[in-house]
């Protein structure tokens, strides 16, 4: 089927018809390439034990994120009370 431009109204249609063509050619060959990456993946040998470091890795990034989410840190008129309790040498007069 051969492009023709027609009147101005045509050529917008035709040219929206052009750029999702392209996008749909794109996606195929994103696709495509994935696709090749995975078939390559599944025929190695040691697919096991790269699923298992990926789930420690997965499980080790999920307890920092937790960890760095969860950790309150102390007020900061505590901090410095306890600051200056230890210049005085833990004396209570403060």
């Amino acid at each position: 089927m051969a492009y023709e431009r027609g009147p101005a109204r045509g050529a917008r249609t035709g040219d929206a018809v052009l750029l999702v063509a392209g996008l749909a050619d794109l996606a195929v060959s994103a696709v495509s390439g994935v696709v090749a990456e995975v078939r390559g993946l599944l025929g190695r040998a040691d697919m096991a034990e790269l699923a298992e470091e990926g789930r420690q890795d997965l499980r080790a990034r999920g307890r920092l994120a937790l960890d760095r989410c969860s950790t309150i840190p102390p007020a900061h008129l505590e901090l410095l009370a306890q600051h200056t309790l230890a210049r005085r040498g833990g004396q209570g007069d403060a």
